[in-house]
């Protein structure tokens, strides 16, 4: 069996340094800023500002999707079989930053074309977009399990990874919100002003190239301390083997299964969320803003709580208690409005309470999320001492597809349910059907209990204990010695 030295392995103990945990989490920001402009910007504006039907748009990013689910894997087998100065992560980080912000750019600033024309642009720029982001993210996300081997150190840097990521969107969100998608003389509704999606790209495209380059620069130290893997010359046929094999680890099925369902309702919630907000409940672009604004603490909420559940109960058992509080909370305001039990639309008492159910609801969601995310690191040693093979990039390319999901799949899943209610284009807050409404709700809803459900099933599958982890690096570290002291 393949297996790196002793003085190669990370200590599982060590405890990282907190720089080390910021640099690293820092570049989230750039998937975070993207991946909150796609799941909840982008519907309306190709649907309710350029005049793109919702399915189509839905469709278009449902196209991207598909050639995201070829590429991830082979982006990830690549990452994890190159061999550079600058160790096997870093030269696709660095390589990726200029190209994700110049085609995110693109991406809000369409041309006056005709609508098919439009579609093909939204397809290709939305495939190159995920294309360069997979050369980042995937060899970001794969350091997590080359950092650090500790059960709860990984949780606690991933917790930092999703804070960041949350953030990101959510300042971006927020600065879109309460500065750029103002009310001008032919908007009334900011929502729909085109000029500022334009401003916003623009900004956005910035903080996503920096991000990237901080993060690359802030852990290129830590290169030298990675485990560097034999160099092996593998042909086309039996690195498809070798990924079957790695995705073929039960705990990993279960977890990447359950992960696409909840990543398809977080996807959801997340691309009707700007629908909800603005013909559900009526809400301004300015109430929008602070309401995305009080979301901040939903993230720093996850990043105090995530590693105290792990350490206290272990991963599975947390992800799964706050998974049922965040679906419980979450859809609390909508099913009482559905029974007449909430306060009427533009009552004062309206907003405090949604911004407070979210700011709950959101800090589980990114707390279940973090943990999954550390679920998968986990993968890494029990895939290794099954294979002989470190496959980090490998199987975070699974993890980024999940992800990348949520935009993707949340987005034509949006498209087919306006569809199927026939919720009408370019449409006023106030002036849409009252059974229009209602129908939205009721169809969303239990769309939202089944795929939760169904993750929560698929999680029971997951088996990787803290005591199992820590069997299976002594194994291997067992392994590593007899290796390199084959005489003893």
């Amino acid at each position: 069996m393949t297996s790196s030295s002793p003085s190669q392995t990370p200590a599982t103990g060590s405890r990282l340094a907190l720089s080390t945990k910021l640099f690293y989490g820092f570049g989230s920001v750039a998937y975070g800023v993207k991946d909150n402009g796609f799941s909840y910007l982008l519907l309306i504006f190709y649907n309710q500002v350029v005049g793109l039907r919702a399915e189509v748009v839905g469709a278009a990013i449902m196209i991207a999707l598909i050639f995201d689910a070829f590429l991830d894997p082979i982006v990830g087998q690549i990452s994890d079989n190159w061999r550079s100065r600058w160790g096997r992560r870093h030269p696709f980080m660095y390589a990726s930053a200029l190209p994700v912000a110049v085609s995110y750019l693109l991406l809000w600033n369409p041309p006056h074309w005709s609508q098919g024309a439009i579609f093909v642009y939204l397809v290709v720029t939305a495939i190159i977009i995920r294309t360069f982001i997979t050369f980042y993210e995937i060899p970001s996300s794969a350091l997590s399990a080359e950092l650090t081997q500790d059960y709860d150190q990984r949780t606690s840097l991933l917790s930092y990874r999703y804070f960041f990521a949350w953030w990101g969107g959510l300042t971006l969100n927020f600065l879109a919100y309460f500065l750029f998608l103002q009310p001008d003389a032919t908007h009334k509704v900011g929502q729909l002003n085109p000029a500022g999606y334009a401003r916003y790209g623009a900004t956005a495209a910035v903080i996503i190239f920096v991000a990237i380059l901080v993060s690359a620069a802030g852990t290129h130290s830590q290169i030298p301390k990675f485990r560097v893997p034999p160099i092996r010359r593998l042909k086309i046929a039996a690195m498809a083997r070798e990924m079957i094999a790695t995705w073929s680890n039960r705990s990993f099925l279960f977890l990447t299964i359950a992960g696409l369902c909840t990543s398809m309702a977080t996807g959801l919630i997340a691309s009707l969320n700007v629908y909800f907000n603005t013909f559900f409940w009526e809400l301004s672009a300015r109430q929008i803003s602070i309401f995305t604004l009080g979301v901040f603490l939903s993230a720093i909420l996850a990043l105090i709580a995530a590693p105290v559940l792990s350490r206290r109960f272990g991963k599975r058992p947390s992800a799964m208690v706050v998974i049922v509080l965040a679906v419980c909370i979450g859809t609390t305001p909508i099913i009482l409005r559905l029974m007449g039990l909430f306060p009427p639309n533009h009552s004062p008492i309206l907003l405090p309470i949604l911004i407070a159910q979210t700011i709950v609801s959101t800090g589980l969601s990114i707390i279940g999320s973090t943990l999954t995310a550390s679920m998968i690191a986990d993968v890494v040693e029990d895939s290794e001492l099954r294979t002989g093979r470190r496959s980090e990039g490998l199987l975070f390319s699974a993890s980024s597809l999940v992800q990348k999901t949520v935009s993707g799949v949340g987005i034509f899943a949006s498209g087919m349910l306006l569809l199927a209610i026939h919720f009408p284009r370019k449409a006023e807050p106030g002036h849409v059907p009252p059974e229009v409404i209602q129908h939205l709700a009721l169809v969303y809803l239990p769309t939202i209990f089944t795929l939760y459900g169904l993750a929560l099933i698929f999680l029971m599958g997951y088996r990787i204990t803290r005591a199992s982890h820590q069997e299976t690096l002594q194994r291997l570290a067992a392994e590593a010695e007899q290796l390199a002291n084959p005489a003893a």
